[in-house]
């Protein structure tokens, strides 16, 4: 029986200082996984501004099994996924960050998972121990509006890291969308899913680069693009403005036949103009975004430009 390929997806920005610690670590699990898998590893430079890509040129020529791709500038995770994913030809293929908050030892669990018939084990983090509380509201907040607004799915906790078999990941690259956002494409292509959960990791080394603004735009793209929420928002806002609209006139028209004199106050008038115009501004704003997104898919775009690759 032939060795199964398992390529290993590593998208970096800025990770200069994490991605020998992460080779040190995955390492120990390739040579105990080494009866089985023969290990394929694929960093995805995007664009980073330290010494990342001069780091990944010196472990592509320490090791005959690590290879890189480094975009032309930042096109941000979700174009590095996706080239990862384009440019991994295992029969096998896991999502991994380099800041070792993903175990490389749980892929040994996962790999008898998917012997065991499943299709997709997926990875959960059980708390969110040394993430700040407002950063953990928001997040379990985003997880409990989506699934109640999306049929997509999404398990609060999941990381890109797991482990997929090549069906499923042939079925993710046929979904050739621009705007993409992984968290809802992994749960919508469907097959068989499990979840490992485990404890929550700080990063070994370096920054992140999500800030609290950077994840709630995120969750926005996950919103727009798995959700018919925000357009249904924009309609309901207009039909209880025209609703209550209609009782203020015909409160006026009451008062003028039976009390006389008209109603004074600037202030109140003004006020409304205020709430039906930025209504109006919200329901805008909201169609907007959907055109721009129908915009981007039709100029066809490439999603990443790769500047340079290992041999």
């Amino acid at each position: 029986m032939s060795k199964k390929i398992l390529s290993v997806i590593v998208p970096c920005y800025n990770e200069e200082e994490t991605i020998r610690p992460f080779l040190m670590e995955i390492k120990k699990v390739e040579a105990q996984m080494a009866s089985d898998v023969i290990f394929d590893y694929i960093f995805v430079n995007d664009g980073s501004k330290d010494n990342t890509l001069a780091v990944l040129r010196q472990v592509a020529d320490e090791f005959d099994n690590v290879h890189y791709l480094s975009f032309s500038r930042n096109f941000g995770k979700e174009a590095g996924l996706l080239a990862g994913l384009e440019a991994a030809d295992g029969d096998l293929v896991t999502v991994m960050d380099a800041d070792l908050q993903d175990p490389p030892e749980m892929l040994v669990d996962m790999y008898h998972l998917i012997e065991e018939g499943y299709d997709v084990v997926g990875t959960r983090r059980a708390d969110r121990k040394g993430e700040p509380v407002i950063r953990s509201f928001f997040a379990k907040l985003f997880y409990k509006m989506i699934n109640a607004v999306s049929d997509t799915e999404m398990v609060d906790g999941a990381r890109d890291f797991r482990l997929m078999t090549r069906q499923v990941v042939d079925s993710i690259l046929e979904l050739n969308e621009v705007n993409r956002f992984s968290k809802g494409i992994f749960s919508w292509v469907g097959y068989q899913v499990t979840y490992l959960p485990y404890e929550n990791r700080e990063r070994i080394a370096g920054e992140t680069s999500w800030s609290f603004w950077s994840l709630l735009k995120y969750s926005i793209e996950g919103f727009i693009n798995f959700s018919e929420a925000p357009l249904n928002l924009a309609i309901w806002s207009g039909i209880v403005s025209f609703l209550a609209s209609n009782v203020g006139i015909l409160f006026v028209v009451i008062r003028k036949l039976t009390v006389g004199g008209s109603i004074t106050g600037w202030a109140s008038l003004v006020s409304i103009i205020l709430f039906i115009g930025g209504i109006q501004l919200l329901a805008l704003g909201i169609i907007g975004k959907y055109i721009s997104k129908i915009f981007l898919e039709t100029k066809k775009r490439p999603v990443y430009i790769v500047k340079e690759r290992s041999k």
